[in-house]
């Protein structure tokens, strides 16, 4: 699976109606086809079958966003090692590494509680354990083990796709699934609410990844992080009915 994701010749995703202002957010830094190619596949991440998501299968969905956030927080350290004066990126790693910004919650952190945020998904999906635990951990290994072998100028470059709008409409998207009842979903539910504030805020996340100029090599990464959301919860995959 994540094998085919990082392929070089996997074909680009039919191009979706992504806002207009994220479009033009992107065109004004990376190329024009570049931009439409990318917000296309976080289109395809978006126009997954969330509607369908069950409550345990939000769970599944939070396991395999597990490994999407270690990740996350590595090409994070990668982008502030390749460019060790950026101050933005090295605040832009202060809040999301060894913060307490999603701290208390109950059973997951203490008030004042410093973390990084891929620990407290990984705290959510060990006190609620499923069936399909075992499966989501093989398929998340393998999908770090393909983004690890990208080269380093990539993985930096996914940062400002990731925070500058693509993430937080992908946040969006899940929260289409309609039942959050229990304690894993809705301490779930609080990450990406949270993220979505931390992206979207005038001075938040994105302005500080915005300078990073994204380009195609960035796909693969998002083709292989839709790749383990279908694997981890096959519904999302399900043709629609239209």
């Amino acid at each position: 699976m994540h094998e085919q994701a990082m392929a070089e010749d996997r074909p680009t995703p039919e191009r979706g109606a992504a806002p207009v202002e994220y479009l033009h957010s992107l065109d004004s830094r990376a190329g024009s086809e570049d931009a439409a190619d990318i917000a296309a596949a976080i289109d395809s991440i978006c126009q997954l079958r969330w509607d369908l998501v069950t409550r345990d299968e939000l769970l599944q969905v939070a396991h395999a966003y597990y490994y999407f956030s270690v990740q996350f927080r590595e090409n994070l350290e990668v982008a502030c090692r390749l460019h060790p004066g950026d101050a933005k990126l090295q605040q832009l790693h202060r809040e999301e590494c060894n913060t307490d910004n999603l701290s208390p919650w109950p059973v997951l952190s203490l008030p004042g509680e410093r973390l990084d945020h891929d620990e407290f998904v990984k705290r959510l999906i060990y006190f609620y354990l499923n069936d399909r635990s075992e499966l989501v951990d093989r398929l998340g290994a393998a999908y770090l083990a393909a983004v690890r072998n990208m080269d380093a100028e990539t993985r930096a470059k996914s940062i400002a796709s990731y925070e500058d709008g693509g993430l937080s409409r992908v946040f969006q998207a899940m929260l289409r699934a309609p039942c959050w009842q229990g304690a894993g979903q809705q301490a779930f539910r609080f990450f990406l609410e949270q993220h979505i504030r931390f992206d979207l805020d005038a001075d938040g996340h994105g302005s500080l990844a915005r300078h990073i100029v994204p380009d195609a090599s960035v796909l693969p990464l998002w083709w292989a992080f839709e790749d383990l959301l279908v694997a981890a919860v096959p519904a999302l995959s399900v043709p629609s009915a239209e």
